[in-house]
């Protein structure tokens, strides 16, 4: 199982911890990433608000250089999965955009990289069997709080992944290691996303009720597969501590980091070091 991982800017910064999972999870599995030469940032949540076009030619560059490969584009940032979807929607319903995107870049791309999270190619491409069947831990009943946001799912006509208003893939993928994926009504409500700079205040807001839901809810962790997503609800619990009172002290993980710790993969190598809120509850009922 070959693929061209696209990793993103944050996989360097705020989330190594993802990227890391991501390539500890993909060797454990016998997958094969290959990060294409020269890709460059996506624009992310930033670059649609600015100018409809940079949000649109800037992911294109890089799934111009996955095309050449042949190879499915693989992605772990929720943000830079979205941003990639939208891209190849928006070029393959406007012949001006195609047009404008093949002058910036020098080169026509016609929006056909298959792009894909590394959620949709465990479950279909692995499979849940052969996760199963590959873990030498199980999750024992640990109680899961599955995040999703808003940017893995949304928006339904051009994401086509999962339900957005109750998907299912990450508790899907915790049963089966063995966990207890809650029934939980803020699996997709917004945590801010980009706004955790320039709003922090409606963040820690948004933060705040899912993970006071997640709590009533009886979890003992919360899994995510956005690395905004997972900034958000494990340092701003920092502020709400700070700014509300309220101590929640409910670690946040990938669910990458999950799926490493069945595969017998230390927690050092799946950046557990890396979190704010210290996992070791979650090491522990695995180990």
């Amino acid at each position: 199982m070959r693929y061209s991982y696209f990793p993103g800017c944050s996989a360097e910064s705020t989330a190594r911890d993802m990227h890391e999972s991501t390539i500890a999870v993909s060797k454990a599995l016998g997958m094969e990433l290959i990060e294409p030469k020269g890709w460059s940032c996506c624009g992310a949540t930033a670059g649609h608000q600015t100018d409809r076009f940079l949000s649109v030619a800037l992911p294109a560059a890089s799934l111009a250089k996955v095309k050449d490969s042949g190879l499915d584009m693989i992605v772990s940032c929720a943000a830079c999965y979205n941003r990639m979807k939208v891209a190849n929607h928006q070029i393959q319903n406007s012949a001006e955009m195609r047009r404008d995107v093949a002058d910036a870049l020098g080169r026509d791309y016609d929006g056909s990289v298959k792009v894909r999270h590394f959620l949709e190619v465990l479950l279909d491409d692995v499979g849940i069997e052969k996760i199963g069947e590959s873990a030498k831990h199980s999750l024992n009943g640990l109680k899961v709080a599955c995040y999703y946001g808003c940017l893995l799912v949304r928006p339904n006509e051009v994401m086509k992944f999962d339900d957005p208003e109750n998907p299912t893939s990450l508790d899907r993928l915790v049963t089966a290691l063995g966990g207890e994926a809650l029934d939980w009504p803020h699996k997709v409500e917004c945590c801010g996303g980009g706004l955790s700079m320039s709003r922090t205040d409606v963040v820690v807001s948004l933060t705040d009720a899912i993970l006071e839901m997640a709590k009533a809810s009886g979890a003992q962790c919360i899994t995510v597969g956005c690395p905004m997503c997972q900034i958000n609800l494990d340092m701003r619990q920092l502020d709400i501590r700070k700014q509300l009172g309220k101590s929640y002290d409910m670690p946040v993980v990938y669910i990458t980091q999950l799926i490493g710790l069945c595969l017998g993969v230390s927690p050092a190598e799946l950046g557990f070091g890396k979190l704010m809120i210290p996992a070791q509850t979650v090491v522990n009922a695995v180990s």
